[in-house]
């Protein structure tokens, strides 16, 4: 489904919902995801139905993941860094100093 561009060879790890997956430098959370066979990105804050990214090139946001405790951010736009910490993202983000 997807070609990598540039390194072939996972040598990072990201943890999604504390799950070690093998990423690759310079791809993005989003495809690395799919690669990955995950059945989630998010949950929509009225219903709870489960979404996964449609565009990939930012401009749905149906890619919304919180990424090292920060919600609201687009895997489709994000590149993998070793040790990056994503979850779910389950209804609204919580925005850390927003109300």
């Amino acid at each position: 489904m997807f070609t990598p561009v540039g390194a072939v060879e996972a040598t990072l790890t990201i943890f999604f919902n504390d799950r070690p997956i093998s990423a690759r430098p310079g791809e993005t959370v989003a495809a690395c995801l799919l690669r990955a066979n995950t059945s989630s990105f998010r949950t929509t804050p009225v219903t709870g139905a489960p979404r996964l990214p449609y565009c990939m090139i930012g401009h749905c946001f149906e890619c919304l993941v919180e990424i090292n405790g920060v919600g609201n951010q687009q895997a489709c736009l994000k590149v993998v860094e070793d040790g990056m910490k994503i979850r779910v993202q389950q209804g609204a983000a919580i925005i850390p100093g927003v109300s």
